[in-house]
């Protein structure tokens, strides 16, 4: 599903993501309108714009995950603000990406949101990873903290392997590389970890594992 409110850009990111042969079931110029049609046509991936002209873009992330709460978020917007990128990414954003990406890495970048992966633009994943750390540096106590991991599911060594290079903010292709396991392979790997942890996305995953200090 597409959500922005300048027409041309929203038919033309339609037509684009039709082309690539992806299916798109919706789209949409304004925010409450999207969640109420979002909700209908239950896409995998919604391609959302941080301003539109009815409600914020942080706004439409919270009724998307409220009423779907297995979408996946990419943020495509024409700014690039740090304050941005962290309010949406809090919101539940999946991914972020500045209009100014070329037609490949936008197609790319969808693609890989399908597959859960978080995707951003350079130099943005860093942002989130400092502030993910900076988070977890203020949170509970040692005490607390080591409480909620004893609690915590128990993960195989591989699992727990691929979560702390996700941590570090790498890819599933560099996992795999690293590792010597095929793409599919880490994907599943991190598939059955978010599920073990009850957790949504990668996004989520690499701030649980920031908090347990994996990501040493």
């Amino acid at each position: 599903m597409v959500v922005d409110d300048h027409p041309m850009w929203r038919e033309g990111v339609a037509r684009d993501l039709t082309e690539a042969g992806h299916l798109v079931v919706a789209t949409s110029g304004e925010g409450r309108q999207a969640v109420r049609v979002a909700a209908a046509a239950r896409p995998d991936v919604v391609v959302l714009d941080l301003q539109l002209p009815d409600v914020s873009g942080v706004e439409v992330i919270r009724g998307l995950r409220a009423a779907l709460p297995e979408v996946r978020v990419l943020m495509l917007s024409a700014s690039g603000e740090q304050q941005s990128v962290l309010d949406a990414v809090k919101a539940g954003a999946t991914g972020y990406l500045v209009k100014s990406a070329a037609p490949a890495e936008f197609l790319d970048a969808v693609r890989r949101t399908a597959a859960g992966e978080a995707v951003f633009t350079p130099g943005l994943a860093g942002l989130l990873l400092g502030e993910y750390r900076r988070l977890a540096a203020a949170g509970p106590d040692d005490a607390a903290r080591g409480a909620r991991h004893d609690a915590a599911p128990r993960l195989t060594d591989r699992e727990t392997e691929v979560l702390r290079l996700v941590a570090k903010g790498m890819s599933y292709r560099q996992i795999a590389e690293r590792l010597g396991l095929s793409h599919r392979t880490v994907q599943n790997h991190v598939q059955n970890t978010l599920g073990k942890l009850q957790l949504h996305n990668r996004v989520e995953l690499t701030r649980y594992a920031i908090e347990r200090g994996l990501d040493d």
